[in-house]
């Protein structure tokens, strides 16, 4: 891990994940209450080779995955916005993980709850 600060001086953590992509957990700038984002900083979207030439992605391959160019002006938000209670009903589903390896041992309705809750907690929509 790689520690820094970002040029306007906030606390910036590099890291990568296990398919080497690089993240980040850095402190907010928001200022109305503390908060830090968490994820990873460049997605690099990919469209299945078959559907490549029907969305305009040029590639001889035609099994497998392939890149798919987002335009510049397109904003695409890769890392989580967190509060500091969003972090706290986190640290439980995470230590679980370190210590066990696994997530929860609660299902509802066929679904883990964890992911009903992270779904919760970012704000979207039920699957």
């Amino acid at each position: 891990m790689k520690t820094e600060k970002t040029p306007r001086g906030f606390d910036h953590i590099e890291f990568t994940d296990l398919y080497g992509e690089t993240c980040s957990l850095q402190k907010s700038s928001l200022a109305t209450e503390d908060a830090i984002w968490f994820g990873i900083d460049d997605p690099k979207p990919m469209v299945m080779a078959k559907d490549a030439a029907r969305l305009g992605v040029p590639t001889s391959k035609t099994t497998g995955w392939v890149p798919y160019h987002i335009p510049k002006e397109v904003l695409i938000t890769t890392r989580m916005h967190l509060t500091q209670d969003t972090a706290a009903e986190l640290i439980p589903l995470l230590q679980k993980f370190v210590d066990t390896g696994d997530i929860t041992d609660r299902l509802i309705g066929g679904r883990s709850w964890v992911f009903k809750k992270l779904r919760q907690l970012c704000n979207l929509p039920p699957c």
